[in-house]
């Protein structure tokens, strides 16, 4: 098995190159094994799932589950049927012939197909690492209203975008939260129609930018600019986020208006070969839907090869 200190720079060949070792990669890793296809899952860690404290609406976990525990699980069961797991980040993606060409630093992989699993990166508020990272842990700051919004059921709730984005957000959010606010991390982008439904809606909405977010006790505190403080129960960031298709930009994989790759009803881009799955596919980001989107381009691939091969 492939570990992070292996230097070898030959090029192997594999029927699938997974690039992510989230939950659409280590599934779409897991279904291609069972099918008996030999594929290597290249993952450069540090992708969204490993940050989340505990899920709770991941079905099979009634009191939840972590999501550095469930990564670790996965991982497992993927190995368990042949999977090959390379730490790294990959520098290349390339068409060549019967394939594909898949480079890190330091190795390199030849596959008949890809399943680009890369994720997204949220956009974070402007505060230090370390604090951002503490109040993550805790629940003082929550990425996902669809994910999480039932644990801050009663809660004093802010969120931070005061543009349309973060009015949806907030109007999501505001049967949970006993108390919904909505704050600019800089100048407010909100319309009058959008202000005004969030204030019937008992959104409060304030337009001085934020200067600092911090850590209080067991809150989340917030200064502005005109030297008030507000302390929430937790700060949900609505300032969006960017997919990472860095890899796919040059070679003719078709993007959605947001950036997100587009995909068939079997997760295969725009490019034969090449399926997506997860967060860097248009669609509802879930871990449940990752799963299922893996399942598809995993399953699809194998039928795709087993008609090739009969040919």
């Amino acid at each position: 098995m492939r570990t992070a200190a292996d230097t070898s720079t030959s090029q192997e060949n594999v029927d699938c190159i997974i690039i992510g070792g989230g939950p659409a990669g280590l599934t779409a890793a897991t279904y291609l094994g069972r099918f008996l296809r030999n594929c290597v899952v290249i993952d450069a860690g540090a992708g969204r799932a490993s940050s989340i404290p505990r899920s709770h609406n991941l079905p099979g976990f009634p009191d939840g589950i972590g999501g550095a525990d469930l990564l670790s699980r996965m991982k497992r069961q993927a190995q368990a049927y042949g999977a090959t797991i390379e730490q790294g980040k990959v520098v290349r993606l390339a068409i060549v012939e019967d394939g594909f060409s898949v480079a890190t630093e330091t190795t390199s992989w030849q596959g008949r197909t890809v399943i680009l699993a890369t994720g997204v990166r949220n956009h974070r508020p402007s505060m230090p690492q370390a604090s951002h990272d503490a109040a993550l842990a805790r629940g003082l700051i929550r990425y996902c209203p669809v994910c999480d919004a039932y644990e801050a059921k009663g809660a004093n709730i802010a969120v931070l975008g005061c543009d349309d984005h973060g009015a949806a957000e907030a109007e999501f959010l505001r049967p949970y939260g006993a108390r919904v606010t909505l704050l600019a991390q800089r100048s407010p982008e909100l319309s009058w129609p959008d202000e005004a439904r969030l204030i019937r809606l008992g959104v409060d909405v304030i337009k001085e930018a934020v200067n600092q977010i911090s850590i209080e006790g067991d809150q989340i505190a917030v200064r502005l600019a005109d030297g008030r403080r507000l302390s929430f129960d937790t700060l949900y960031p609505a300032l969006g986020s960017s997919p990472h298709t860095q890899l796919v930009a040059g070679i003719g994989v078709k993007l959605g208006e947001g950036g997100c790759v587009v995909t068939d009803a079997h997760q295969q881009t725009s490019v034969s070969g090449l399926y997506a799955a997860g967060d860097v596919v248009e669609s509802l980001d879930q871990i449940s839907v990752a799963m299922g989107q893996a399942a598809q381009a995993a399953t699809a691939i194998h039928n795709s090869l087993r008609a090739s091969e009969d040919k």
